[in-house]
């Protein structure tokens, strides 16, 4: 079985979206999953492979896929994909975004049936992508962000009155009820989040919790699906690459800012989890990011 990699979105509570425009020769990202809803479009990689839970299918020319819930594992993978010219979107966004009281207003009606199919995966027909595709294009290249904003609106209310949207991956892998993981998981992973720039460590976060390190660790594992170190790690790079996609703020200085002791240590990390270091991995996004 593949290692799944749980991604954490560079999204925080005042961002509305994390919108990624790419040019690319391969595919080359890991399995993975993340809380964040996920709008993935995919042109000219007629032979790719597309793995969403357990659905595999080889893509066409164009491939527009809508993912949530968090534990909805997937990727593209190279497969038969000849293509050395192959363009992603990429539109990340938080569950949060829509609270339930605008969801339940009438004219959410078709987009809240939408995300909620999204959990298991969406698969968009090639009609709809061609009737989308200037909305696509308005999203990743607007430079106005409320203007950014009101596009992604449109093309989500459009794509939500696709009859043809087919689900992907099986009951089996419906997402989690993270709620259920327990208070004390729930905090210590808060508690991560605001604290990742200090120095934390297994017992120290076990003492904080009155548990051992080995009965922490053994839960901590069990509820998010990740190793405590894996995850503070996982954490600090999602701040990473915000800083290097949105500032101007050296290596160095991005190193410290986000809780790694050493400069080598950032790059060695950085590198085994993105496949680029920090700096091949600002280059490669420096013209292509928004974050809304």
């Amino acid at each position: 079985m593949s290692k799944v990699l749980n991604e954490i979105t560079p999204i925080t509570e005042k961002d509305c979206l994390f919108i990624v425009e790419r040019h690319k020769t391969e595919f080359n990202y890991p399995l993975h999953r993340h809380r964040d809803f996920e709008l993935n479009f995919v042109e000219n990689a007629a032979g790719a492979q597309r793995i969403v839970g357990d659905n595999v299918e080889t893509i066409d020319a164009y491939d527009l896929v809508l993912i949530g819930g968090e534990n909805l594992e997937h990727v593209w993978k190279q497969g038969k994909c000849h293509s050395t010219d192959i363009r992603e979107i990429t539109v990340q966004f938080s569950p949060g975004l829509f609270s339930k009281d605008l969801l339940m207003r009438n004219q959410f009606a078709s987009i809240k049936e939408m995300l909620s199919r999204a959990e298991h995966g969406l698969s968009f027909p090639l009609p709809t992508i061609v009737q989308v595709y200037s909305t696509l294009n308005a999203v990743a290249r607007e430079k106005e962000s409320f203007m950014q904003f009101m596009n992604f609106m449109h093309l989500l209310y459009q794509l939500s009155l696709c009859p043809d949207a087919r689900v992907l991956a099986g009951s089996s892998y419906a997402p989690s009820d993270w709620e259920q993981e327990g208070s004390r998981i729930l905090a210590a992973r808060q508690y991560i989040d605001d604290h990742y720039q200090e120095d934390l460590t297994l017992p120290g976060m076990a003492d904080m919790f009155s548990m051992t390190p080995a009965a922490f660790s053994r839960l901590f594992k069990i509820k998010t699906g990740s190793s405590l170190s894996n995850y503070i790690i996982d954490v600090r790079l999602a701040c990473a690459v915000r800083l290097l996609v949105d500032t101007t703020l050296s290596i160095s200085e991005i190193c410290c800012e986000c809780g790694f002791n050493n400069q080598s240590n950032f790059n060695r990390i950085f590198k085994s989890k993105k496949g680029q270091t920090p700096r091949d991995f600002r280059a490669s996004f420096k013209k292509n990011k928004t974050i809304v």
